[in-house]
């Protein structure tokens, strides 16, 4: 890496200018937000790269002949673009352009997201899964002029995601949409194909995903941000979501002028609820996830000011009895073979809400 020399860029345009993997000139107001903060252009094309430790990623780096390369390696050799933002490396021994930068097909779906041996026989070929991160088998395919991540999973985490989902916009939250596609679950690109530049919220807070202090970093860039992420940790409290870190939430920026646009859509709620088992205490008395929101609150008493606002307004509407009743007839809709038994998820979620608003009303 230390020999990279070339260009930053988001579509055609230049944003850095790199020289022996460092960079020289950079205009920060559209440069990535990890770039912002680190410069480390090494730093940024690893975390872009497919989960090494994912099986199918190993048969995919084998097919494509880079067993051997590290992480950014491997990001680099489709020039460290993605489906979900515009940014890419154009080396400068080698111009490109974003038309031939871009994904335009896939051929190692399959391979990516279950293994697939006549997909490991393919010729190598560019293929968007070199950067598609995160720990589960997955892969991006393209259906009539979408992109739409389809991932692996149990039926208690599909149920999870589902459900969640489903409640989320039951209650008025900006949510990424999931359905099922026969034995996978599946979700389109809330970037519509890189409309608007979706980065996630590492690049902000690094592994840092302590709730008040993202709350407050969130809050520096713009106070807006502050409410759906209120939402994004009353709904991850509720339905107990044990795994929110800042790869799996983020913002999205217009990609012309780099102005933060808001919030991405709430996703990745698959380990949530009952997708690691049936917890004892149904009742939430012990919760670890409300015994967080405890001490966020009582450490943010901002927050708790703004949550109490949104709660008064109906902008967290209360859930209902009635609210879940349809909620897990809408996912036993999409999901009939579960077996997860409702009575309890639906007592888990009013307790958890319970506790909640004692701990706001204390």
């Amino acid at each position: 890496m230390k020999a990279l020399t070339g260009y930053l860029m988001s579509e055609d345009r230049r944003i850095a200018e790199i020289e022996n993997g460092e960079i020289v000139t950079a205009d920060d107001v559209l440069m990535p937000l990890y770039l912002r903060r680190t410069k480390n252009i090494e730093a940024w094309l690893a975390e872009r790269a497919i989960d090494v430790h994912r099986t199918n990623s190993r048969l995919l780096k084998k097919a494509l002949r880079l067993s051997a390369a590290d992480d950014a390696e491997t990001a680099l050799s489709v020039n460290g673009a993605t489906i979900t933002d515009t940014y890419w490396i154009c080396l400068k021994d080698q111009p490109m352009s974003y038309e031939t930068v871009r994904f335009k097909e896939n051929y190692f779906d399959r391979l990516a997201l279950c293994g697939d041996p006549d997909s490991f026989s393919q010729k190598p070929s560019r293929t968007p899964e070199l950067t598609n991160i995160g720990s589960y088998e997955k892969c991006w395919r393209l259906k009539e002029g979408s992109w739409w991540m389809y991932k692996a999973g149990t039926l208690q985490e599909y149920f999870s995601e589902l459900f969640v989902c489903r409640l989320g916009v039951k209650m008025g939250f900006s949510m990424a949409w999931y359905e099922m596609d026969e034995d996978y679950i599946k979700t389109r690109d809330f970037t519509d194909g890189a409309a608007v530049n979706f980065e996630t919220a590492d690049g902000i807070l690094g592994d840092d995903d302590d709730y008040g202090r993202c709350y407050t970093a969130l809050g520096m860039l713009d106070h807006g941000l502050q409410r759906d992420y209120l939402k994004i940790l009353w709904l991850d409290t509720l339905c107990f979501n044990m795994d929110r870190h800042t790869k799996n939430f983020g913002l999205l920026r217009d990609k012309k002028s780099g102005q933060i646009l808001g919030m991405a859509p709430n996703y990745d709620n698959n380990i949530a609820l009952v997708s690691r088992g049936y917890s004892r205490d149904i009742s939430r008395s012990s919760d670890g996830l409300i015994r967080f929101f405890r001490e966020f609150i009582e450490t943010q008493p901002e927050a708790k000011t703004l949550l109490l606002e949104m709660l008064d307004s109906g902008e967290i509407p209360k859930i209902t009895d009635e609210m879940l009743t349809e909620v897990l007839a809408e996912t036993d809709n999409a999901l009939p073979e579960s077996g997860v038994d409702q009575n309890y998820v639906r007592d888990f979620v009013l307790n958890g809400q319970n506790q909640m608003l004692m701990i706001l009303e204390s």
